[in-house]
Parts: C-alpha cells; sequence; structure tokens
C-alpha cells in the first residue's frame, strides 16, 4: 500500500462530493488516513470466511463480487471505476465475509482500513462529516441492493442486459461473457442470443 498522488487524490476528492465535501483543513487531515493499492487480474480484495478490514474506491479498473454454491462461483454484482467498494457487512461488524471480490482486470484502489474510519469517526475536526459519508454510502449499499432484487423480479434478461450495457459498452468489452451470463441470471448461450437479437434489432 502506498500513499495517493495528486491525480489520484483529485479524482478520489471529485467523486466524494456527493456524499460529503471537505475544506481544506479537513481534506489536509483526511488523506493522511488513505492509501492506495494495486491489484493483479484475479487478486482477492475480500474471501469468504476472513474479515474484511477495508472499504475501497476503484481508481481504475474493476472487480466482481461472488459466492461459491456447491463448488461454482455465481457473480452477485460488479463495481466499475469511480465506485465504492467493500464487504460492507464484514467491514462495519468485524465477522467474517459471506462472499468474495475479485479484480476483474489490473485495478487500482484507494483504501481506508477499519481501524483508519473509526479513527476519522472520532476526530473531532471530521466526526460530523464522516458519519454523514458513512450513512449516505450504507444508503447507496441498500439502494443497489433493492435495484438487485426488483431487476429480478420485473425484468427479463434482456432487459437487465440493456440495463447493464447504461454502463458502457466498453467495460463490458473487458469483462468475460461467462461472468455477465453468470449476473444476469442467464446461460452465456442465452446471452449470445439476446445480445445477437439486439445487435440486428438495432441495424
Amino acid at each position: 500500500m502506498d500513499a495517493l498522488n495528486s491525480a489520484q487524490l483529485k479524482q478520489f476528492r471529485e467523486q466524494l462530493k456527493p456524499y460529503v465535501i471537505f475544506n481544506e483543513a479537513e481534506w489536509i487531515v483526511f488523506i493522511q488516513y488513505l492509501s492506495v493499492s494495486s491489484y493483479k487480474k484475479k487478486q482477492h480484495f475480500a474471501e469468504a470466511g476472513k474479515v474484511c478490514n477495508y472499504f475501497g474506491f476503484v481508481l481504475s479498473g474493476s472487480v466482481r463480487y461472488y459466492h461459491i454454491i456447491d463448488g461454482n462461483d455465481v457473480t452477485g454484482y460488479f463495481s466499475f471505476e469511480n465506485e465504492y467498494v467493500s464487504s460492507y457487512k464484514s467491514f462495519l461488524t468485524g465477522e467474517p465475509a459471506t462472499n468474495y471480490i475479485q479484480a476483474l482486470e489490473p485495478s487500482t484502489i484507494v483504501l481506508i482500513s477499519k481501524n483508519n474510519m473509526d479513527l476519522l469517526l472520532a476526530n473531532p475536526m471530521l466526526a460530523y462529516k464522516m458519519e454523514r459519508f458513512g450513512r449516505l454510502i450504507a444508503e447507496h449499499y441498500l439502494m443497489c441492493y433493492e435495484d438487485r432484487v426488483t431487476a429480478f423480479i420485473t425484468q427479463t434478461p434482456e432487459e437487465r442486459y440493456l440495463k447493464l450495457l447504461e454502463t458502457g459498452r466498453e467495460v463490458l468489452q473487458r469483462m468475460p461473457q461467462h461472468y455477465i451470463a453468470n449476473f444476469l441470471g442467464i446461460t452465456p448461450v442465452s446471452l449470445s442470443r439476446i445480445r445477437k437479437r439486439i445487435l440486428v434489432e438495432g441495424k
């Protein structure tokens, strides 16, 4: 783990704005608690059975969240550039994670350790804003979960795929097709049919 450079700090600060805005004095203190780490393709950010001690922000690259069920890994979610990443329940409670988080490609992630988060929450200068940040992040995770459940109940696999395309076609091109199919709850063959149908209708 290393210190962030100026470009990385600028990127992170910009993406924090919907959640919390620091003045210059606060920012100088806040960044002392940050680090950055590079992950190789398929390297794990979090593992089932182990406590997830970090909350992260993806500067570049992407990760997938998955579970092992009957010996097979089942992809449940993805995080891309400028999105947050953590096995959040494990991070908050100190209980072992129930899922894995793995880099889909070489990725660079800003890290806040649980210990540093606790120190930030105890810091008189930053406590209020960090409490707000934590609440809004928790709300973000809750909404993502609700959207995911609702999509499986109310949308067809094709509609879910079209929604995923909104993240950017260039992002999906970097992802193995079987992970995308798994995420959509369909087989790779079914995904291939959906993609062909969309391609034909788009002509």
